[in-house]
């Protein structure tokens, strides 16, 4: 894993961050190939113009999730070979950790219905937009857009933001 392969990689969870913010909130989540830009552009140069020459990767939209159920949907992904990595964007609640330490453990810990109800009703609930991306090589990134209506977002990066995620991306492409 080079500096080099996780400041590409930081840079195309960026763009795709940038690019599903456009659209605003309250997305489902979208999932992308990421290839590398010079060879997209060798395969299809119709793309040239519309595409950042000077990126190392290129984030390519895929179709709607297969599943409603990410973990269903990620099981059933394999990649071509031309894929050096993908990412995920999706909107998530994050609470304070007081809030996540009082979530349930045992019965209830791996119902994720009863997580979600329990975070969306929170009254120190964030909503955020998660982008994990992942390289065939386990170089990973991370941004976490956290909402605010009043003003700017907030934008953190750290590529073990979502390290369950991640490893979930790097599995489709193995």
């Amino acid at each position: 894993m080079s500096a080099s392969h996780a400041q590409h990689l930081s840079a195309a969870a960026r763009e795709v961050d940038d690019f599903v913010s456009t659209a605003g909130w309250d997305q489902p989540p979208q999932l992308f190939a990421l290839v590398p830009t010079s060879e997209l552009v060798e395969s299809q140069p119709h793309l040239a113009a519309q595409v950042d020459a000077g990126a190392f990767l290129t984030p390519v939209a895929q179709d709607q999730l297969p599943s409603e159920d990410l973990a269903e949907a990620l099981a059933a992904i394999m990649w071509p070979e031309v894929v050096q990595g993908c990412a995920i964007a999706q909107e998530i609640v994050v609470l304070p950790p007081e809030a996540e330490d009082a979530l349930p453990a045992g019965e209830h810990s791996g119902d994720t219905d009863v997580l979600r109800r329990i975070a969306s009703e929170h009254p120190r609930r964030r909503e955020a937009r998660l982008v994990a991306a992942v390289l065939r090589d386990g170089t990973a990134a991370c941004v976490l857009r956290l909402r605010n209506d009043e003003g700017a977002d907030e934008v953190v990066e750290h590529p073990e933001l979502a390290p369950n995620l991640t490893d979930a991306l790097l599995d489709t492409l193995r």
